[in-house]
């Protein structure tokens, strides 16, 4: 790593750890795994130089029970893994989603199933982050797609996660993990930082899980003054389980509307030559570079293609899309998969619009030339 002033040589697994250490993150506990391995070489010489605690768990099932479990003792608290330890995270994610515990899980994808392919790079975990673990719940998804947007990403999903009480993943994979770019790290105070909302009312009154008109509800710390409990089990607003049918509906859109209500707040885009667009290239992570390239190659050969990149994969603001798609004919979704996101956007596009699949799966990135040529095939 160089530094002149605040400029520095980072890869996307530095920058995320700066970008986590920027946001206030106290606690990480974690597994090595490639290609997600220096997040956790990172936290263990910076934590303890901030006061912090890193902890390196037997597995990825022991390190996010720690994660929840530091969340709950009052620290922004964080992991970081790939696809076979995301898949083994996923039971103890869903108890995050239904005790509101705020956590950020960084996912920097391999190829799979299985071992699958640990250097090489993939984006296939994509629906695994909506649906990984069972039962109702509305999953927060970030995808950066270069070192500087894994630090704001990173942030930014400590931000949602305190603001929310809910986990948050990014989704990273392979090369963006390991590139290395200059970028600036922000000074203190650049990047707006949120901190969880604490209760304010007398001890005896105070509810866990009370229902609030933003649908997030102030949370207390272990140890300091409250009692409550905290339970897997579908609760009412103490925290205690419950089978009255009204009390499990009310936790239930509980989980919902406090994501769907604030979709404006929490969906983030980057456009490019939109405006007159007729054809748009959808891509996230690290095909979002090649996109942009192959349409500025599009444009130079007088055909008005533009670039959609979501920021915020999962919720997926419908709406927003279907107003940023409203005057293109064809829409090219491209993905380092057989095709996961695409499937959303065929069933959110206007009627008139024709959406196309580009999936490239054999462990190597998507060039601009391959979706340069999909657009040409397209048109």
């Amino acid at each position: 790593m160089t530094r002149k002033g605040n400029v520095k040589l980072l890869q996307g697994n530095e920058a995320c750890v700066e970008g986590a250490l920027y946001a206030g993150a106290q606690f990480f506990a974690g597994y090595p795994i490639t290609p997600s391995t220096e997040i956790a070489e990172g936290m263990s010489r910076l934590m303890p130089q901030i006061g912090g605690k890193f902890i390196q768990m037997e597995d990825e099932i022991g390190s996010i029970a720690a994660v929840i479990g530091a969340s709950n003792a009052g620290c922004k608290s964080m992991t970081a893994t790939s696809g076979p330890g995301f898949s083994l995270m996923q039971e103890n994610i869903g108890y995050a989603y239904m005790t509101e515990t705020p956590c950020v899980i960084i996912n920097v994808q391999r190829g799979g199933p299985s071992t699958g392919l640990p250097t090489k790079i993939a984006q296939s975990d994509i629906m695994q982050a909506r649906w990984g673990t069972h039962g109702d719940y509305t999953a927060v998804t970030l995808a950066p797609s270069s070192a500087r947007e894994c630090f704001s990403e990173t942030v930014r999903a400590f931000n949602l996660s305190e603001r929310f009480r809910t986990p948050v993943t990014v989704f990273t994979d392979e090369v963006l993990g390991h590139m290395r770019e200059i970028m600036t790290v922000p000074e203190e105070g650049e990047l707006p930082v949120f901190d969880r909302i604490k209760p304010d009312v007398p001890h005896e009154w105070y509810r866990h899980f009370e229902i609030t008109p933003s649908f997030v509800s102030p949370m207390a710390s272990f140890g300091e003054g409250y009692r409550y409990n905290v339970s897997g089990l579908t609760h009412d607003q103490d925290g205690f389980p419950t089978a009255v049918p009204s009390e499990i509906k009310d936790k239930l859109d509980k989980l919902r509307l406090k994501i769907e209500r604030y979709l404006d707040e929490i969906a983030s885009f980057r456009t490019e030559m939109m405006d007159d667009a007729h054809v748009a290239v959808i891509s996230y992570g690290t095909v979002a570079r090649a996109s942009y390239q192959a349409v500025r190659m599009a444009r130079d050969r007088r055909i008005k293609v533009g670039a959609i990149q979501p920021f915020t994969i999962w919720p997926l603001h419908e709406v927003k899309l279907r107003e940023m798609l409203g005057n293109c004919r064809k829409v090219i979704v491209a993905e380092l998969n057989m095709g996961q996101l695409v499937h959303e956007i065929r069933r959110v596009a206007p009627r008139h619009t024709e959406v196309f699949a580009l999936n490239r799966y054999d462990g190597e990135v998507m060039t601009p030339h391959q979706i340069l040529d999909k657009i040409r095939e397209v048109l």
